[in-house]
């Protein structure tokens, strides 16, 4: 096998897709491998029907530890992060990447580490960034980088955020990807790049579900900021254009994300604080009421007081929360 294709797409990416397996040759000496965004209630298997109908090259769901054959299309299972390592599939139900899985980013970073300069990594329609530090991998190992242009994809986020980040050998509607594939088959293969070790040891990291210290010391920098999912220490992934952050466990944030999921919990904290208030202003009325039954009017008072400043605190809260809302939907701030 010459080379190894891989694609990521996002939302509308099954159109997008389509276009570009039909019109790959039916003889073509690579394989290629498909990461699109599937919800875990998604039915991976009916997405290779589909794209079945558009191409006479074998479309089918990735399964864990068989051969990679020429010429056949393999697809990421739902919930499942797609890679490869000597010759053979690999997918797990390793951490969320950028809260994906399966991760666009997994899969480049895997095929640019086990096929250095035969791999060849193409990004179609989708929003957000995912897709971008997978495809810097492909091209610090020897690699070839082909988007889709951004004014001809439906969601151009995802193309975009490449083109921003990294100077990309092939930018183009989806329609002439296939016959840029075709021309970069029958060239020869680019100059040989050594692989950096810090790429090796990250998707080892991600196939084997784990990691050791030493090697999260390695490839990045402890920073002062913890995982929104698991609590556990980030560390900073070092020469990334994307500015990933990584914990031991295996969750892995661009710097975007992590900013928007930082503001998901601000948010579900203040929610928190409210309902929690609320309640306690519940209870001081409900004793409120028994004092007053029960005894003269100076606890009465008391309670009356409390009840004004917490539902002070509740109106404030409540007020930071539209401001929140405000600041995250500021157009200026993207």
């Amino acid at each position: 096998m010459r080379n190894i294709i891989v694609i990521g797409a996002s939302a509308g990416g099954i159109a997008a897709i389509n276009t570009v397996i039909s019109g790959i040759s039916p003889t073509i000496n690579a394989a290629i491998l498909i990461v699109t965004h599937l919800s875990r209630k998604s039915n991976a298997e009916n997405i290779a029907n589909i794209l079945q109908r558009h191409t006479s090259l074998p479309c089918q769901v990735a399964v864990d530890n068989t051969v990679i054959v020429p010429g056949n299309i393999y697809l990421a299972p739902q919930d499942h992060h797609l890679m490869v390592s000597d010759g053979m599939i690999k997918t797990n139900q390793g951490a969320h990447e950028n809260k994906y899985r399966p991760s666009i980013d997994v899969l480049f970073r895997s095929v640019a580490v086990n096929y250095g300069n035969s791999a060849i990594g193409v990004i179609l329609t989708g929003m957000l960034e995912d897709g971008t530090s997978g495809m810097w991998a492909i091209k610090n190992c020897g690699g070839i980088c082909i988007v889709q242009d951004p004014l001809d994809a439906e969601f151009p986020d995802m193309p975009r955020s490449v083109l921003n980040k990294i100077t990309v050998d092939y930018n183009v509607e989806v329609s002439k990807i296939p016959a840029v594939l075709e021309e970069i088959l029958n060239k020869p293969l680019p100059e040989y790049k050594p692989i950096p070790n810090e790429l090796r040891i990250e998707a080892n990291i991600t196939q084997k579900m784990m990691s050791h210290i030493n090697d999260l010391k390695s490839i990045a920098d402890h920073s002062d900021f913890i995982c929104p999912d698991c609590g556990g220490g980030l560390w900073a992934v070092k020469n990334d254009p994307m500015h990933r952050y990584r914990c031991h466990t295996g969750h892995v944030y661009n710097e975007k994300v992590l900013n928007e999921i930082q503001d998901e919990k601000i948010e579900e904290s203040i929610w928190v604080s409210v309902r929690m208030l609320e309640e306690k202003l519940n209870l001081l009325k409900l004793m409120e009421k028994r004092n007053s039954e029960e005894s003269s009017g100076n606890r009465s008072v008391y309670y009356q007081k409390r009840e004004q400043d917490i539902s002070i605190h509740i109106e404030r809260l409540k007020k930071l929360l539209v401001t929140l809302h405000k600041d995250l939907n500021d157009p200026n701030l993207d």
